[in-house]
């Protein structure tokens, strides 16, 4: 089954505590930070803990390693890591000369819209192994691992995690020469302290089985202890609980993100995948194939007024095909322009604005719509109470359209009212584009919002939401 977020999911429910940034890394890029730390503290007892939204899978994602330049995990050099395996399993492996940490989950984590947050309390001193390490996912510790790939730490064990010889990686890994790709948003680290996951987090009140977080402010981090709110544009490494600040390489304020664990945000699902590939945490959409592959995003709505704008990053063999459109949740195939021998849509209504035209179904749907190239933004205002959707071009509306004309419709295409729709994009044969769904992969000029205060667009909204779990909540 592919995941879709639809209703009134979690990350739309209301709460004092709102996270407002994460960090948007792209292992393409080779994004990570990094710090060294000055003096060596508590190895035995500390707390860590990552919310993580991770985009791709079947590969080894990095979450933090700490290792020399020279590291060789399982050889002479000292190292340790956190990551997902390549079988979407998380993995806490270390080795050193007093022993070796090897924990490995039974559970897999393949889900590309969820929001986890992952945290590891560590006390060595405990007489008992299983409570040395206590693995919290969502507010409830794990306790289901892989038999034959897991060893507890030794009593009193110093982990290498807190060592001051060599350097802390979030997002990369120096052993497998592999970065994160996807989310995080408020990494802590605590040091001197196993904490209990209600100090980081609770249950909401109202629906028992959602975790969210709990502001940590007020925690005490101890001498190597950080945390990361990356709230600061100009200081992505910023270490907002005292002066551990890291040092940020390959990500500039743009990988700044409003994508949180508070406020789920669209991207495209890569679960539709066939040959194509994803990039900038599954906003950037290149196909690598000769035939039309769609890309719907990861929320869906059946009511309610969106936005949305695609920019157009390259073209295939000097022709311009990327396409921005809406489909049908049961089809999950947008329709893009005939000539390129697209099957239409299944089930229900889907349309595609390619350069030059607008295709419906099993055909054009008529109207005027400009061509389009690269570094054009092509705009989508969907209006599912009154199923219409209206296309713009760098800020022009095509078709002579009237987002705000209700149930006239000017200038827009029909669709069915009361189905359930996912926003998206489609391409062709090297075709490219980078999606904005509200939080937006490439620099943006203009900065405008919706009438709730969220997204980022380059042209304004027209008084269309941002493609979220807190527009969802209250409006789809």
């Amino acid at each position: 089954m592919i995941p879709i977020l639809s209703g009134n999911v979690a990350s739309g429910l209301g709460g004092a505590y709102d996270v407002a940034n994460s960090l948007r890394f792209n292992d393409g890029s080779s994004d990570y930070i990094s710090k060294t730390l000055g003096t060596a503290s508590n190895r035995k007892i500390f707390t860590v803990s990552y919310w993580i939204k991770k985009t791709t899978n079947g590969l080894h994602t990095p979450i933090v390693e700490v290792a020399s330049s020279g590291g060789s995990i399982g050889g002479s050099e000292n190292a340790a890591y956190i990551a997902f395996n390549t079988s979407d399993k998380l993995n806490w492996y270390e080795t050193h000369g007093g022993g070796v940490i090897n924990l490995t989950t039974n559970r897999q984590f393949r889900d590309p819209n969820a929001w986890y947050h992952i945290m590891y309390a560590v006390d060595t001193t405990q007489g008992t192994s299983t409570n040395r390490i206590k693995l919290y996912v969502n507010g409830t510790q794990e306790t289901s691992f892989d038999s034959g790939a897991s060893t507890y730490p030794s009593e009193n064990l110093e982990s290498y995690i807190n060592s001051n010889q060599d350097a802390t990686y979030i997002g990369r890994s120096r052993y497998s020469n592999k970065y994160f790709d996807g989310y995080m948003c408020e990494v802590v680290h605590v040091d001197g302290t196993a904490q209990s996951p209600t100090d980081l987090g609770e249950f909401d009140e109202d629906s028992p089985n959602i975790w969210k977080p709990k502001n940590v402010s007020g925690l005490t981090f101890g001498t190597n202890g950080f945390y990361l709110d990356f709230e600061d544009s100009s200081s992505l490494g910023n270490d907002a609980a005292g002066s551990n600040n890291f040092a940020v390489s390959n990500l500039t304020s743009i990988d700044q993100s409003t994508d949180t664990c508070t406020n789920n945000g669209c991207t495209l699902n890569p679960l539709y995948k066939q040959d194509h590939a994803f990039s900038e945490g599954n906003l950037g959409y290149t196909s690598s194939a000769s035939d039309w592959d769609s890309a719907p995003g990861t929320i869906a709505a059946s009511s309610g007024k969106y936005y949305c704008e695609m920019k157009v990053t390259a073209t295939a063999g000097g022709v311009t095909r990327s396409v921005l459109g809406i489909c049908d949740v049961r089809d999950g195939n947008l329709v893009a322009e005939s000539e390129f021998g697209l099957t239409s849509g299944t089930a229900g209504d889907n349309v595609g604005y390619g350069p030059g035209a607008v295709h419906k179904n099993n055909g054009g749907a008529g109207g005027t719509f400009a061509s389009y190239t690269t570094n054009d933004i092509i705009g989508m205002y969907a209006d599912l109470d009154n199923g219409k959707v209206y296309f713009s071009k760098n800020g022009t509306m095509q078709n002579s359209g009237d987002p705000t004309s209700g149930s006239t419709g000017t200038g827009a295409i029909s669709i069915t009212t009361g189905q359930t729709y996912l926003l998206g994009v489609t391409a062709y044969g090297g075709g490219a584009s980078q999606s904005n769904f509200g939080s937006p992969p490439y620099a943006v000029s203009s900065g405008n919002q919706d009438p709730n205060g969220y997204g980022n667009f380059e042209y304004g909204t027209q008084n269309y939401y941002t493609l979220n779990t807190k527009n969802l909540a209250e409006f789809g």
